[in-house]
């Protein structure tokens, strides 16, 4: 039997499920008999690190990065990176550092270890980045704006490979009769919901304003999924507050909520903001909910076969016109959209798609 290939993945923690999921999902599908993933963070806190330390799979607590100053002392500092990538004999490191630091690909380098990071968001604000992408074997980006605006001059170093999402969690899920009648939704109206971490950035106001302004608006039902204890969503829950708008707060499983949906909408207020690829609209389609988002970085790819779907983002009077427009067309969509999160976005693609990633880099 051949030898399996031995990966570590670094991450700072997961205090979040965000990327931490995404780590979990794929160190769990990881084909076995083939290799052998071990995790590395810095701390074990978060409520989700009790799930990933339930897969079985080695997890080493260690600082993987190190400060740059002092500067006469960095290279001593990197050098102790360095000794336990080579002590613990990795045959790939793949990091989830959401950070532009390059002393972990630095000292991936000076183990001889071959090194892919996966540029997660759209930040590319200093020159670490460069140096970061420079030091690395291999580059991971997850849309299409990354490859055109980070690395158009680095094509051969990076490869665009999307998220995904797990088509056996997310699935079509009947709707919560109760948590309809907890919700005062009727059975002719028309729901919105949006998950969203509820910041002024976000622009929940854009949604809560464009549903005001259709005529119709007093068959449609909103609900708002997300921490609510925030001066920014009080306000909003001051303002909006009504048998209209619903603000559910934070939820454990949102599936239920989403399983609510006749369409699942993403606003934003700032032109200037980008996504790395968010998998909150990824779980609403796989689930047959359609999705209207913001034409940004991110959404518009996975929107791209659906153009008539994305709004300009701080843009009212957009955003009211495609919910319109979807409201009276929205039979057409429902099984595209669960098609397309099966053809180009399920959780088995996505592993393999980094299983073949690897094996291309160690050949």
């Amino acid at each position: 039997m051949s030898k399996k290939i031995k990966i570590l993945y670094t991450i700072p923690n997961f205090d979040r499920a965000g990327s931490g999921k995404v780590v979990y999902d794929l160190v769990k599908g990881l084909d076995k008999t083939k290799f052998a993933p071990e995790i590395c963070v810095f701390h074990t806190r978060g409520a989700f690190y009790s799930e990933v330390e339930a897969l079985g799979v080695p997890i080493h607590v260690f600082k993987f990065e190190a400060t740059y100053k002092p500067i006469t002392t960095f290279v001593f500092r990197v050098f102790k990176i360095a000794r336990f990538f080579k002590t613990q004999q990795f045959d790939l490191i793949h990091s989830w550092h959401y950070t532009s630091d390059f002393s972990e690909p630095l000292a991936a380098r000076l183990a001889g270890i071959p090194y892919v990071y996966t540029k997660k968001a759209m930040g590319w604000g200093n020159k670490a980045w460069k140096i970061r992408t420079y030091l690395s074997t291999k580059v991971i980006a997850i849309n299409t704006d990354m490859m055109t605006e980070f690395f158009y001059n680095m094509k051969t170093k990076v490869v665009q490979l999307p998220l995904g999402v797990d088509t056996e969690i997310y699935k079509p899920l009947k709707a919560d009769v109760s948590l309809k009648k907890q919700l005062g939704i009727q059975e002719l109206d028309f729901v919105i919901v949006s998950v969203v971490n509820m910041v002024p950035v976000k622009g929940i106001e854009l949604l809560l304003e464009a549903v005001n302004q259709i005529s119709s608006s007093s068959s449609i039902k909103v609900l708002i999924v997300g921490h609510n204890e925030s001066d920014y969503a009080k306000g909003l829950m001051q303002k909006y507050g009504s048998h209209r708008f619903v603000f559910v707060g934070k939820q454990l499983d949102v599936k239920p909520y989403i399983a609510l949906a006749d369409v699942f909408v993403i606003p934003t207020k700032d032109e200037g903001r980008r996504e790395g690829m968010p998998v909150a609209p990824l779980e609403a389609m796989a689930m047959g909910i359609p999705v209207i988002g913001a034409n940004i970085s991110g959404i518009k790819d996975i929107l791209q076969d659906f153009p008539e779907l994305l709004f300009k983002p701080s843009h009212t009077e957009d955003l009211k016109q495609k919910i319109e427009y979807f409201m009276a067309n929205r039979p057409i969509y429902k099984n595209k959209l669960v098609a397309l999160i099966h053809e180009k976005y399920n959780l088995s693609k996505f592993i393999n798609d980094r299983e073949q990633f690897y094996k291309s880099i160690l050949k």
